[in-house]
């Protein structure tokens, strides 16, 4: 099966302009194809895995990858998706924030001897000349197909500022700047992004003739694709300082019955045979995919120590027994304590199982939290410090969080 044939049977494509150009050009590794990254945090999450793995396989069919850091548009911020303006960054610290993200893709991407590129769009966009930008590049819009875009219908109840509105705009100019400078001529994106991707390949045929070889493709995003990468309102990070190899296991451990064999078809690296005999899994066999999955990405992102380290831990825990030593951690202080004791609500929400005091009453009344795999029916439970010396307690709530919770 060659590379195109094998995304569209990993269920990773939603839609593609010249599809047959297109699977010429990939399954002959003749595609130059960039995926942009904004960088509005200084860590790549879960939620960038599917884009990764996807340059990987891209790769590894000997077409070029082009990793577009966005330290130009982040400055913007993208509309899509979003209820309200994103946060103004600096310059600094989209840097540092960019300079993070070279590190991490570095795990997934060969950037050795000229195999792919890592470039940064501030380096065109922050030199464009606002008049000369409108003459050459803003007759080419049309406002009215513009505000017909998803990305911008979504936020016209609320307000759309003349800042988002310019993204659009800053994106196209991205492909179009590096069809010229990098022989770029395929760009990938979620399916989110159809409008302003299309603007893209639209500005380019405008500007250069409709013979101009450039092309779009959107990666489906559905359940495992934007929103992949949050649990209970956090990001699931891949810098290991902000999620740890045991926490980011778990996360896919904990994936959905629904979820796990279309995560494992399209993240993994397994092989499509050995996939499809999985179809067949059902009842406790889904447990066992949803290890495989959570070992097969973590040992990409952490490697094959840290995520046999979290799958022996995780193992343990879910027996009942094994060293607290990889689990999730919550340090108590002195002042978390009253008069000498901090009961079972103020431990679930420090630890961070509950939002309040008031969901960890009723989480306590439904008999979903465990101590050290002893049941807690009381609300009024205190603990004292010498409780939580040394490896601490396990505080679990419902089967799949919980937080090891020590004196620091």
């Amino acid at each position: 099966m060659q590379i195109y044939e094998e995304l569209k049977a990993r269920g990773l494509l939603a839609q593609v302009t010249n599809e047959e150009e297109i699977r010429e050009l990939v399954n002959n590794g003749k595609a130059t194809f960039y995926i942009g990254f904004d960088c509005t945090a200084d860590s790549l999450t879960a939620g960038h895995f599917m884009a990764l793995t996807l340059m990987k396989r891209l790769q590894m069919a000997g077409n070029k990858p082009i990793a577009l850091i966005g330290g130009g548009t982040t400055m913007i911020g993208d509309p899509s998706g979003r209820t309200d303006m994103r946060k103004m960054l600096t310059i600094e610290d989209i840097q540092h924030n960019a300079d993070c993200f070279k590190r991490q893709m570095e795990n997934f991407i060969d950037f050795s001897e000229g195999k792919a590129l890592m470039v940064n769009n501030a380096d065109w966009l922050l030199k464009l000349n606002y008049v000369e930008l409108l003459r050459e590049v803003g007759a080419c819009f049309s406002v009215n197909n513009m505000l017909r875009a998803e990305c911008y219908k979504q936020r016209m109840e609320k307000g759309l500022s003349f800042l988002e509105f310019n993204y659009m705009i800053m994106q196209s100019y991205d492909f179009y700047h590096m069809f010229q400078h990098y022989n770029c001529n395929l760009q990938f994106g979620g399916d989110d992004q159809w409008s302003n991707m299309l603007g893209g390949t639209e500005l380019i045929r405008k500007k250069l003739g409709k013979d101009a070889h450039c092309m779009t493709i959107t990666l489906l995003t559905d359940s495992q694709g934007k929103k992949m990468g949050k649990t209970a309102g956090n990001a699931v990070w891949l810098d290991p300082n902000k999620t740890s190899p045991f926490e980011f296991y778990q996360y896919w451990r904990n994936v959905s019955d629904a979820d796990v064999l279309k995560c494992i078809r399209m993240l993994t690296f397994l092989p499509l045979e050995q996939i499809d005999e999985m179809d067949k899994w059902e009842g406790s066999q889904l447990n066992r995919a949803k290890e495989i999955l959570a070992y097969e990405l973590t040992q990409m992102v952490h490697g094959t120590e840290e995520a046999e380290k979290a799958q022996e831990s995780a193992r343990a825990l879910f027996a009942g027994g094994g060293s607290a030593a990889e689990m999730p951690t919550c340090e108590l202080e002195e002042g978390d304590f009253l008069n000498g004791t901090i009961d079972i609500l103020g431990v679930l929400v420090k630890a961070g199982l509950t939002a309040s005091r008031s969901e960890a009453r009723r989480a306590v009344e439904q008999g979903g939290v465990t101590v050290d795999n002893e049941k807690v029916a009381d609300i009024k439970t205190v603990y004292a410090p010498e409780a939580f010396a040394g490896e601490g307690i396990v505080v679990k709530r419902g089967k799949k969080n919980f937080k090891r919770v020590v004196m620091k």
